[in-house]
């Protein structure tokens, strides 16, 4: 079986396609404003892909229609729109339905693609390691496996484009043989399954070796600055692009001291994926180990963008997408980043109220470096907490090297005293680190724990 590939023509031609069905009793001035938002973002996304915007369509409906899920009479309007405007692709903020899919196509003329789609398209082209490009292929995989059927004929016809590309130098599902036999793409899912079965036991010996440090993960949702802040904190000169998605593979940096201050323990901190709104589940499942920098970090940092009017869904959504991965219970800064554009937009009067709301929080531009100083703070203050010294004592047997070898990967062993029957020492390092290492001793696993 091929593997899926990058193939398209430059600048397709788009128009976006945003159905809602409004809660009753919604303002209309709330409705047009989350509209808005959302085919805002849809054309953020589409311009990330490499595609122009020509036109926007917006329709409220009492119910999605199960053939259309637009409808017929919107359907054929937006078919006059692709014919008068030569364009290439539709693209809807929805999710749909291989079925919605065939009959829209059937009626528009052009090639129609969701959400979802259109974000693997975006991961598909941002993919750089060997790691992200298998992700992105097992999701890819996964999302045209629920749609393989023989009606797919008519994308045998396209000449890829966005929502048919695969990671670089792969082959995308348009331009591959749509009657591939789903018991070869079974395969391959196992295949690339097994591969990152294997990455992520790589990671694991990784991240403990890592256990002596504090780890930091930077989350939130996508081109909120979180590739900024990291630069600022570690000068790590990771790639800043105003686009969508322009992290994909997990960078991790050392933290050694901040604003001059060194801190009780040495500290790792990483950036991850920006999350957004639909993120299909496959790509949350295929990013997994890279997510889970995410999960076994001991302090979050939210970054959240304060400037852009939609901020509160911004943060539902990340809430959400850390619940899933099992990460919700974490301690939590929250930053809110951009304030020097909520200056300037004359709405600053909002962040008494966030205070308030959330009060583990600070209010910093990363770009323009206001307001670091606090952010400093919370995070030093948190990691020193979060740091005790306690001391132990092992047997002085045939083990004790073995042991002691372990400590030092997993804490700092800050003193070490040679007794006549047992060597006792002062280790340093996180707490809950410290409660399983001591609690493993105490209950005599010292051999099958450290062997």
């Amino acid at each position: 079986m091929q593997k899926l590939i990058s193939t398209h023509k430059e600048e397709e031609r788009a128009i976006l396609v945003c159905t809602a069905i409004p809660k009753s009793g919604t303002a209309k001035s709330v409705k047009q404003r989350i509209y808005k938002e959302h085919l805002d973002e849809l054309e953020f996304l589409t311009q990330t892909a490499g595609a122009v915007v020509i036109d926007k369509f917006y329709q409220e409906r009492d119910k999605i229609d199960s053939s259309f899920f637009i409808g017929k009479g919107k359907a054929e309007e937006i078919a006059g729109k692709v014919e008068e405007e030569d364009i290439d692709l539709v693209i809807f903020e929805n999710s749909l339905s291989p079925t919605q899919i065939r009959n829209l196509e059937k009626i528009i003329k052009c090639k129609v693609i969701d959400k979802p789609a259109l974000i693997l398209d975006i991961f598909a082209t941002h993919a750089r390691t060997a790691e992200a490009k298998t992700q992105v292929e097992l999701a890819q995989l996964q999302y045209m496996q629920a749609r393989l059927t023989r009606a797919w004929t008519h994308l045998s016809k396209q000449a890829g484009g966005i929502g048919t590309r695969g990671p670089s130098g792969t082959k995308g599902p348009g331009e591959t043989q749509i009657e591939t036999d789903r018991r070869l793409i079974s395969n391959r899912i196992s295949m690339l399954k097994e591969k990152l079965k294997r990455i992520e036991e790589q990671r694991k010996t990784q991240r403990q070796q890592r256990a002596n440090f504090t780890r930091i993960a930077l989350v939130g949702y996508t081109n909120v600055g979180k590739s900024t802040l990291l630069n600022i904190l570690t000068d790590a000169g990771v790639l800043v692009e105003n686009k969508l998605f322009a992290t994909l593979d997990t960078s991790t940096k050392v933290l050694k001291e901040i604003n001059g201050k060194k801190l009780p323990q040495n500290v790792l901190i990483s950036d991850t994926v920006g999350f957004i709104r639909n993120l299909p589940h496959d790509l949350i499942e295929s990013f997994k180990s890279t997510l889970a920098e995410v999960v076994e970090a001991d302090i979050l940092l939210h970054v959240v963008d304060i400037s852009s009017e939609s901020f509160d869904e911004q943060i539902k959504v990340v809430e959400e997408t850390l619940s899933e991965i099992g990460a919700d219970a974490k301690p939590v800064i929250t930053v809110f980043n951009k304030v020097d554009m909520l200056v300037e937009s004359e709405k600053e009067h909002i962040i008494p109220d966030l205070k308030q709301k959330f009060p583990n929080s600070v209010f910093i531009s990363a770009s323009k470096g206001i307001n670091l100083g606090s952010l400093y703070d919370k995070i030093y203050e948190i990691i020193s907490s979060s740091i005790e010294e306690i001391e132990i004592k092992i047997p002085a047997n045939d083990d004790a090297y073995k042991i002691i070898n372990k400590l030092h990967l997993q804490t700092e062993i800050v003193d070490t005293k040679y007794l006549s029957k047992h060597i006792r020492l002062k280790i340093r390092g996180n707490k809950n680190e410290l409660r399983r290492l001591v609690s493993g001793i105490t209950q005599n696993k010292s051999r099958k724990e450290f062997a």
